[in-house]
């Protein structure tokens, strides 16, 4: 046993439903028997009253919604979650509550998605075009989704990426079909991928990525029909089988992500965002055989990932490390970013095709981006993309119509 970590004590706030669904008990056994104090957060009371903690696990999604939208409760909840933040600046958050915000609106995750590609100028990436709708249909509209370079047809979905509703989404066909569409909402390219979408589950520097059925391909341009109107969850399950999912007419480039796209694209956001939990939607375009993100979330369910457990608890093992001199990383890596570009495996279970692989970002508690330690080239990357984010307005933007 790693004797630095003995002694440690790691908070976490999940749902029930989250709780469960992951089995989270078995992490708090498989961390105490390395010596980890694992304690269950109670909100209703002050964060002090819990002792030190070295490290917060968190899923805040619905409370920080429902702060945002004026709710009495969840603002002291969230409120006093950051109080313990602002006075105990040497624990590390997993997630920052400023990226966990980002990821939940559409809008600002795909514009950082676009200076990501942008910075990244890597020929295989293309990012969507996408646009946010406040108001129903107009001539005005109709002008702006044509400036923005969306064609039909394209997805509609919910700006909150978060909760039951973000889910439902529609394939919008012709300009008949905007009548149906209720804003404010996103819309964004529909590419055709062969019906498969590739799942790229984040724990610190590890990934895993599991391949998932989705939408079958669509002709290009508009078309005589009437939107389709889906759950996403529901296409997107292992086993899920029906005629939006067909794979009668694939066609043209039918291959899995390359592992250096998504190790980069992986390693970017966790950079940009300082975030260690979280999940991308990838699918490649059939035509031209780029990867396309066309989704992020934050602490997604990782259903398909059997080392979640153990790769959670090795990247906690890496943050406390960093945050005691006196112990260096395993295996006395260096604190700067090597990439392990061997290590890699595929996996095929069943109907389901895995990848593995690190990204070799460690955690820097000085770092401005709340903890990842950039390589100096890339300090402008970053810098470039947070501020921008920063500075994003929050309507009127160019992505969207008002």
């Amino acid at each position: 046993m790693q004797t630095f970590l003995k002694g440690r004590r790691v908070g976490y706030w999940l749902s029930e439903k989250k709780m469960k669904k992951l089995n989270f008990q078995a992490f708090a056994d498989l961390c105490r028997k390395r010596g980890i104090e694992v304690v269950q957060l109670d909100l209703s009371q002050p964060l002090e009253d819990h002792g030190p903690l070295d490290v917060i696990i968190h899923k805040l999604t619905d409370l920080i919604l429902e702060a945002d939208q004026n709710d009495s409760q969840a603002v002291l909840l969230v409120q006093r979650v950051q109080d313990y933040i602002d006075a105990h600046p040497e624990t590390i958050i997993l997630d920052p509550l400023p990226a966990i915000r980002t990821l939940l609106d559409r809008c600002k995750s795909y514009q950082l998605i676009h200076r990501l590609e942008s910075c990244m100028r890597d020929e295989r990436i293309c990012s969507p075009p996408f646009m946010v709708l406040n108001t129903e249909c107009s001539p005005d509209v109709l002008e702006q989704i044509k400036r923005q370079g969306l064609s039909f047809p394209f997805v509609c979905k919910t700006r909150v990426a978060h909760g039951t509703n973000s889910h439902e989404m529609a394939i919008i066909f012709s300009e008949e079909d905007l009548k149906d569409v209720k804003p404010p909402c996103v819309i964004q390219s529909f590419i055709n991928h062969n019906a498969v979408l590739y799942k790229v589950f984040v724990v610190g520097d590890s990934y895993t990525v599991v391949e998932r059925p989705s939408l079958k391909n669509f002709p290009a341009g508009p078309a005589d029909r009437r939107a389709i109107f889906f759950n996403s969850h529901n296409v997107s399950k292992p086993e899920s089988s029906s005629d939006l999912t067909s794979r009668e007419n694939v066609e043209g480039v039918s291959q899995p992500p390359s592992d250096d796209v998504i190790r980069e694209l992986s390693r970017s956001l966790r950079e940009a965002l300082g975030v260690s939990l979280f999940g991308i939607d990838v699918i490649i375009n059939n035509q031209t055989g780029q990867h396309a993100v066309i989704d992020i979330n934050a602490f997604p369910g990782y259903e398909g990932v059997p080392e979640f457990f153990n790769d959670l608890l090795n990247h906690i093992s890496s943050v406390l490390q960093s945050h005691n001199p006196d112990f260096p990383p395993a295996g006395e890596q260096p604190k700067s970013l090597p990439v392990e570009m061997g290590v890699f495996r595929a996996l095929k279970t069943g109907v389901e095709w895995r990848t593995r692989g690190r990204l070799g970002v460690l955690y820097q508690p000085e770092s401005p981006l709340s903890g990842i330690a950039p390589a100096q080239h890339e300090l402008n990357l970053l810098k470039w993309t947070w501020d921008g984010l920063k500075s994003e307005p929050s309507s009127g933007s160019e992505n969207e119509a008002l």
